[in-house]
């Protein structure tokens, strides 16, 4: 993380995808920072100090991921989400919650892997580049020292033949390739929830089961990306890889645990409550700070910052295990989204779905564009319709902007090189029957 990102700084770069929820923003943006102060300070000092583990507390579709996911890719953090209720499933009870741990793990390698690929990228496309001359235009066999070298034709039909691969004139030419193929066939350890034993499985298939080599045609285009990514695996050193791995999760990773009102416990020491306060004691372990075991090795969890989610409509933050509230000092409340704030919403962010739909059109060369009225039409729409059924935050804009576009979007492929403007009219036309009649909008709104 830059000295740079700023508490401001990430606040400012979230509005540009996030409309609203301020105190969020910004509590997240203070945990984030602290980690950064943390590792300024002596090391003595620096292992005493505690992540600022955050509950988020609102309605859905109101931001609570996308605050927590945009912050990730941010600060180029190792970021998982999880449903804290998937551990109360039936032969799960939160005997596997350690599993959260090893995906990080393996999100943060497969992050430091691709960062050193592209590092060598330039000296792994030449070798490809090469490889694959050698499939098109075999080189002839090594001569002994008294025979006379290649005849310069060859040489200069190379010359030519490297010049068409670069300017992608072969790319859709077909060649034979040898690729090699690893199965590990150990899921079903992990739909049994013995996620340790599945890692354990996993390292000794790839000790004991040597790749399978095969051979495919794959146009040259395929070849070209399939020598590339084998090259490059070839110049990185993974023993670093999965070092700078295991440090970044532990001391950058990022865990999202969505639903932890559904594990609340509401005072009954029988039925699901029992399975519930379970899943919360073996969640305390991981939160607080414990040592888990991964295929890349020991991970100290102790750094992470986990942030917690919850409509709590049914619980309160009060019904978790007091040792559990106290691992998440930081509690933040998010607003529900009205008219107001979905007209943002469609409008504002670099990525309003007003955006992807003109973005979208245009692929099949037809201008579609949203007046100012037309948004807050939709908006209002959205809003009234969410009043009187199931309130699903902003996730309504999605499913009335698809029903808006649907018939343009059936004829698009036949309307190339139209336009057409959205107006408040068009919107009226288009969904005032299925707004007034309330059971219908119940179903396809």
């Amino acid at each position: 993380m830059s000295h740079e990102l700023t508490p401001r700084h990430i606040v400012s770069e979230l509005d540009k995808y996030i409309v609203g929820q301020e105190d969020a923003k910004k509590s997240v943006a203070i945990a984030v920072r602290n980690r950064w102060r943390r590792l300024q300070l002596p090391e003595e000092l620096r292992e005493e100090v505690a992540p600022r583990n955050i509950i988020m507390m609102g309605p859905t579709g109101v931001g609570k991921t996308e605050i927590a996911r945009r912050l990730a890719q941010l600060v180029r953090a190792p970021f998982i989400k999880v449903e804290a209720s998937k551990y109360t499933e039936v032969g799960y009870y939160g005997r596997d919650v350690e599993g959260m741990i090893r995906e990080l793990v393996d999100v943060a390698v497969a992050m430091v892997k691709k960062s050193e690929m592209e590092k060598v990228n330039a000296r792994a496309e030449e070798l490809a580049r090469q490889r694959l001359l050698d499939v098109l235009m075999p080189r002839p066999a090594p001569v002994a020292q008294d025979e006379q070298a290649a005849p310069p034709e060859d040489t200069a039909t190379r010359e030519k033949l490297a010049e068409l691969l670069d300017a992608g004139r072969l790319d859709s030419r077909e060649v034979e390739l040898t690729v090699s193929e690893q199965a590990v066939p150990t899921h079903i350890f992990a739909s049994m929830g013995m996620g340790e034993m599945e890692s354990d499985m996993r390292d000794f298939f790839e000790k004991m089961v040597p790749p399978k080599s095969r051979r495919r045609k794959v146009t040259v285009a395929q070849a070209r990306e399939i020598l590339r990514s084998e090259e490059a695996e070839g110049l990185i050193d993974n023993e670093k890889v999965v070092a700078e791995a295991l440090d970044l999760a532990q001391n950058s990773g990022i865990i999202f645990v969505d639903e932890i009102d559904k594990i609340a416990s509401t005072g009954s020491r029988h039925g699901p409550d029992v399975s519930r306060q379970g899943v919360q004691r073996d969640l305390l372990p991981i939160v607080e700070g414990s040592t888990v075991n991964t295929r890349h090795g020991m991970v100290r969890t102790d750094h992470m910052l986990f942030i917690a989610s919850g409509a709590f409509n049914m619980a309160r933050p009060a019904d978790l295990i007091p040792e559990l509230q106290g691992r998440f000092p930081i509690r933040v409340e998010l607003s529900s989204l009205g008219e107001e704030d979905f007209y943002r919403i469609l409008r504002e962010p670099k990525n309003a779905l007003r955006r992807q739909y003109e973005a979208l059109m245009a692929t099949e060369s037809v201008i579609i564009s949203f007046t100012d009225e037309a948004l807050r039409e939709v908006a209002k729409i959205a809003a009234s319709v969410n009043s009187r059924s199931q309130n699903i935050g902003a996730r309504r804009l999605l499913t009335v902007m698809e029903k808006l576009t649907e018939e343009v979007s059936f004829h698009a492929p036949d309307m190339a090189g139209q336009e057409l403007e959205v107006t408040p009219e068009y919107v009226r036309e288009r969904l005032s029957k299925i707004v007034e009649d309330e059971d219908l909008s119940r179903y396809i709104l």
